[in-house]
């Protein structure tokens, strides 16, 4: 072996060690499964309502999920209702469930007159939902766990 070769293999090998190490690779990590379960209003006046969304979370992997940040986004009946990002930070159990609440501040009136008549019509009777996102997760070398999930939903009211 010719001495350039021999001090060019250990470099090689080390960048390549490093570049697989970068981070977890996709199957080790599973996605959490994540459930839209409440849309409730719980203030409403002419300039602003607000929106009370919960969620239900169920890990797969057999190690707790230390969920730091939220990205997600709601459509109701096909129409953009909500998105945004939030620094939540809760701790889902290995291989269990868990819970978590995002209150959202919207205009209808200004900004989406059109969802106005979906939220109403969701207080009548159920209504299509998307949504969609990522945890950003506490765990060295984890990338983002993206998560999507569709159904029907019933939006409900508090006292307000």
């Amino acid at each position: 072996m010719s001495i350039e070769l021999k001090t060019r293999l250990p470099v090689v090998l080390l960048v390549l060690c490093l570049s697989s190490c970068a981070s977890i690779p996709d199957n080790l990590v599973s996605s959490p499964q994540v459930y839209l379960r409440d849309v409730q209003v719980v203030g409403l006046d002419f300039n602003r309502q607000t929106f009370l969304l919960s969620f239900d979370v169920a890990n797969p992997n057999p190690f707790p999920l230390p969920v730091r940040s939220v990205d997600y986004g709601v459509k109701l009946d096909g129409q953009t209702f909500a998105s945004g990002q939030t620094t939540s930070e809760f701790k889902v159990p290995a291989e269990g469930d868990a819970s978590f609440a995002i209150s959202v501040d919207l205009n209808l009136l200004k900004t989406a007159p059109q969802l106005l008549a979906v939220v109403r019509d969701g207080t009548r009777g159920d209504i299509r939902y998307e949504l969609e996102g990522k945890f950003g997760v506490d765990l060295p070398l984890v990338p983002v766990l993206k998560f999507s999930d569709s159904g029907v939903i019933r939006v409900t009211s508090s006292r307000y």
